[in-house]
């Protein structure tokens, strides 16, 4: 049974891997040390548009056996449309991913460091974090030597071992059961939150995921009969992605404000409280995000590049293994150095802003077209369904945008 179980286990925790990442942590602390449980609601709606989404994603990769990026070059017919949509897609998923690398290897550094602490070389004026270098060097080599199937069972591994860590973090809390269901069921949104519901919803409704899935879909499953086990893949993952983010949110609701300011403080803020275990068991927790969103993040910037230039999306391609060794290089570069990234973080948060949008947009499109998907595409609940996501994504990219100048 339990064999059988792990047989059949698809992309779906490298897609939750992909959004529980440092980020993710950061942006579900904050909003559980601002705003208590009030904010659960948001998560559990963004799980929802997760699932609707990553299913239809998953669904396209099998029944067409392409990558998104791949199905969109080859869909738009008007070539300035075609080009304009390329470099969109391009520039905010290669570039955004590069940007976002360097926080998720500093993400799983700080893990690492919550326990033995910070450990800094000095050459001349250079100051490069130790910790920052063992991470990009681990997903380098986990990425160089892995099959699909290899980093597959490494996914699995560490997302349990982050639900685990997370989880325990939260019960260690002793949290309050009935303002936990108050808080998912009933939408509540506290003087100043509104900006931290759009985080909750942007961070885990990620545009790369969608590409991701429909590439890894394909590379696991071929035949349409798989779809059932692909359905069953996708939801498992995203809601126990969805239970462990809002364990961080119920972890953080114990912590006085004043002493959290991002995702490795609450490590150490939850020590004094409920002794050395909760902070040891949320830096396990800490580390294995940050590891496994360094993993997804480059191989998903190479799916991207390889659909969009019409290259061989294969994990043993010179050209694919040439996108995911420079996303990583300037991750470690932009981490380990201090550098701060402020002018490609936002143009990485203003190209995502723009493009979750556009990308829901075109999924909706495709999975309506007859000759992708034969007998497959949407029904009517799925494009109602889409078609109040890509509202709500609208809605949220224009907020996205405008805080990013100040303007909100």
């Amino acid at each position: 049974m339990i064999t059988k179980f792990f047989k059949n286990i698809g992309p779906g925790p490298l897609i939750a891997a992909a959004f529980i990442g440092p980020g993710t942590v950061t942006v579900c602390t904050l909003a559980g040390v601002n705003f208590g449980y009030a904010l659960l609601w948001a998560m559990a709606l963004s799980i929802f548009a997760t699932i609707v989404l990553q299913e239809m994603a998953a669904r396209l990769g099998i029944v067409a056996q392409k990558g998104l990026s791949e199905i969109i070059r080859e869909e738009i017919k008007h070539p300035v449309v075609k080009v304009l949509a390329i470099l969109l897609i391009l520039s905010a998923i290669v570039i955004g991913n590069a940007a976002y690398e360097a926080g998720n290897i500093s993400g799983g550094a700080l893990g690492v460091e919550a326990i033995v602490g910070s450990i800094v070389w000095e050459i001349g004026r250079l100051k490069l974090n130790v910790m920052s270098l063992i991470i990009g060097a681990i997903a380098f080599i986990l990425l160089y030597i892995g099959s699909y199937k290899m980093l597959e069972k490494i996914f699995v591994f560490l997302v349990i071992l982050m639900s685990f860590a997370f989880i325990a973090t939260a019960i260690i809390t002793k949290p309050n059961f009935i303002e936990i269901v108050k808080g998912v069921f009933i939408p509540k949104a506290p003087v100043g939150s509104v900006l931290s519901v759009i985080a909750l919803i942007g961070t885990t409704v990620v545009p790369y995921n969608i590409f991701l899935h429909a590439s890894l879909a394909k590379t696991k499953w071929s035949d349409k009969t798989d779809l059932k086990l692909a359905k069953k893949d996708t939801l498992v993952a995203v809601v126990l992605g969805g239970i462990v983010s809002m364990c961080i949110i119920i972890a953080a609701s114990a912590i006085q404000k004043e002493t959290i300011e991002n995702a490795s403080d609450l490590a150490l803020g939850l020590e004094p409280l409920f002794g050395r275990f909760a902070k040891y068991f949320l830096a396990i927790g800490l580390f294995a995000a940050g590891i496994t969103s360094a993993i997804t993040a480059p191989l998903a910037a190479s799916f991207v590049t390889s659909g969009c230039l019409g290259w061989d999306a294969d994990l043993k391609s010179k050209k694919f293994k040439a996108v995911w060794i420079s996303i990583v290089l300037l991750g470690v570069i932009f981490s380990s150095s201090g550098f701060k990234s402020i002018e490609i973080i936002q143009f990485a948060q203003v190209a995502n802003g723009l493009l979750l949008p556009i990308i829901a947009g075109f999924l909706l499109w495709i999975m309506n077209k007859s000759s992708v998907l034969g007998t497959y595409k949407n029904t009517k609940l799925q494009n109602l369904l889409g078609l109040i996501i890509l509202v709500i994504t609208i809605f949220l990219g224009l907020k996205g945008i405008l805080s990013v100048f100040n303007l909100l």
